[in-house]
């Protein structure tokens, strides 16, 4: 077991199972993912079976499986996303970058994460890269963003 994870642990009451959340987040904050170890780990300091910690990891959006990219781009495709042509600016997107959504590029560089809403509706289509929002993003507009990400600029 790794020693950030021991220490994450160590924080919270050994056997707690209302804990697990807690937990969980401060893994994901931590490592940027849920990884299996950390997922065994957990259910074995917890007690609590590591099905249950896979069903509450997976009805929770904020966790992910495996590693973001250092640029973490989030694309909506809510309703006013979708009627002003969210579709065309994933598909642009996942070109670009060579991925599909739920993807992270071979270099670390960037990753996709489709959400069903932003909050953000009057901005329509909105894509959000490390929490930074871009509105009324277009395929055209999605290019010039995404070199800009790959100069290393923004």
């Amino acid at each position: 077991m790794k020693t950030e994870t021991k220490e994450i642990l160590s924080r919270y009451p050994a056997g707690e199972r209302n804990m697990l959340i807690p937990v969980l987040q401060e893994f994901q904050e931590t490592f940027g993912y849920l990884s299996r170890e950390n997922m065994i780990a957990a259910s074995e300091y917890l007690n609590v079976p590591v099905s249950k910690i896979y069903g509450v990891a997976t009805f929770y959006n904020q966790f992910s499986f495996s590693p973001k990219g250092r640029n973490h781009i989030l694309l909506c495709r809510g309703t006013a996303c979708h009627v002003k042509g969210s579709l065309g600016v994933l598909e642009r997107l996942e070109q670009l970058l060579g991925i599909k959504a739920g993807e992270t590029t071979k270099d670390g560089q960037f990753s996709i994460e489709v959400v069903a809403c932003i909050g953000a509706c009057g901005l329509a289509p909105v894509v959000s890269i490390n929490g930074e929002f871009h509105a009324k993003m277009t395929p055209d507009s999605l290019d010039r963003l995404v070199a800009q990400y790959k100069q290393g600029g923004k």
